[in-house]
């Protein structure tokens, strides 16, 4: 909801589930910075030409767009746009650099194929955003604001605050690129910690709400095994095959330790969490719930 925070204070505690509820529209990424101000959609900022332009083939192409700024900072820049690219839905996910002089400088189609334009530099180190996006909705930049400015000066360069991520209910909510984790109801002790783990090419599973770019039942499959068998590299737990039966969703996920690779068979469901008595949300949240986890004897041959 625009302009207001339509989950008040108490949902934003971490008492109510995160998990499996990261955007399914994160498969690829373009982040342009862009210092604002931010309307309450990004096509409805004043934006360059090249920036919308930018925009509107992104999103023919199942691009997620975002404007990003640093922390506090609010002067807008001279020169070329400065660009982002991001591949999460990609075996090994990547991110890179750009300064296109116009739109047709950069290669859209390159990324979807999970290829990295010619005119993109690859970065070493990951990117963490912040939704701080206030006119999207409030609790974005009430929660958002502080978070920003706090892990900027404990991961000076690394940090971004951005527009709407997705889960508004989950502010404040910090994305992980360029694999695209997702966390909601960040404290400052949460969000650091998270991004000290993924660093180490590890999930924090308290609060990690899930992989952005696949569906909400997988992001839900691979939470339940990671709880279950303790795996938290980022690249350790990934469904293999789903299908729905009924409103049931059964998954084959590989798991990959130090000690070899193992196959669960995993069913989720849908439920509801509803607020106890304290709790100020309006409605009811969906999440999934563990109908049934059993380990897949390897096939001989």
């Amino acid at each position: 909801m625009a302009n207001g925070c339509e989950h008040p204070a108490a949902c934003h505690t971490g008492e109510a589930p995160v998990l499996a509820s990261a955007t399914k529209k994160g498969r690829f990424w373009l982040l342009i910075e862009h210092a604002g101000p931010w309307a309450a959609e990004i096509e409805e900022c004043r934006l360059p030409d090249d920036a919308r332009t930018l925009i509107s083939r992104a999103r023919e192409l199942g691009i997620r767009p975002q404007l990003i700024r640093r922390p506090g900072r609010r002067e807008a820049r001279s020169g070329p746009l400065h660009v982002y690219l991001a591949a999460a839905a990609v075996n090994e996910p990547w991110l890179a650099e750009a300064f296109p002089e116009s739109p047709d400088d950069l290669d859209l189609r390159s990324l979807v194929h999970g290829v990295v334009p010619e005119s993109c530099i690859l970065v070493n180190e990951p990117m963490f955003l912040v939704c701080t996006h206030g006119k999207h909705n409030a609790c974005c930049a009430r929660l958002g604001l502080p978070l920003a400015r706090f892990l900027s000066e404990n991961l000076p360069g690394e940090v971004w605050e951005t527009t709407h991520v997705g889960g508004d209910r989950y502010a404040a909510n910090l994305v992980c690129l360029p694999h695209g984790l997702y966390y909601g109801s960040m404290s400052q002790a949460a969000a650091i910690a998270a991004a000290n783990a993924y660093r180490h090419g590890e999930v924090v599973l308290d609060r990690f709400r899930g992989r952005a770019g696949i569906p909400e039942p997988l992001q839900a499959a691979e939470h339940f095994v990671r709880a279950h068998t303790g795996e938290i590299s980022v690249g350790g737990v990934a469904v293999e095959s789903s299908r729905s039966v009924g409103d049931s969703t059964v998954c084959v996920v590989r798991c990959t330790t130090g000690r070899g690779t193992s196959r669960f068979r995993v069913v989720v469901e849908p439920t509801v969490f509803s607020a106890p008595c304290g709790m100020t949300c309006a409605d009811g949240i969906p999440t999934y719930r563990l109908a049934e986890l059993s380990p897949l004897m390897p096939v001989s041959t």
